[in-house]
């Protein structure tokens, strides 16, 4: 594997941690917990759609960049982004989902693995 591709994966997994992180503040859920293997509760598994869904929206990230972030399939992260785009009906969990997104396209570029 090349350095670019080591790099953009590392990217990659920078941006989905910092997804995790923000839902995990944001909706009261363990980090730990969005990280797990399994489907865990209703709860956990929703902010985990969540960050899913902001990795892929805000940073751009295709659905397979975002599926090897966070440990999953693609159509599981394609199922997940479409059920939180159903739920932006909701006026008050889209503004919150919009003030994220834009929180996170504010986020610095994540740095260079050290060489």
């Amino acid at each position: 594997m090349n350095n670019q591709v080591k790099f953009r994966r590392h990217a990659d997994e920078a941006r989905a941690r910092l997804s995790r992180a923000l839902v995990s503040f944001a909706f009261n859920v363990e980090e730990d917990e969005l990280c797990a293997a399994t489907r865990r509760n209703a709860r956990v598994a929703f902010g985990r759609q969540i960050a899913m869904y902001l990795a892929h929206v805000a940073f751009e990230l295709s659905l397979s960049r975002v599926a090897f972030a966070f440990g999953r399939d693609r159509t599981t992260v394609s199922h997940a982004c479409h059920l939180i785009e159903d739920r932006r009906d909701d006026p008050e969990f889209d503004q919150k989902l919009d003030d994220m997104e834009q929180l996170l396209r504010d986020a610095p570029e994540p740095a260079g693995p050290e060489q």
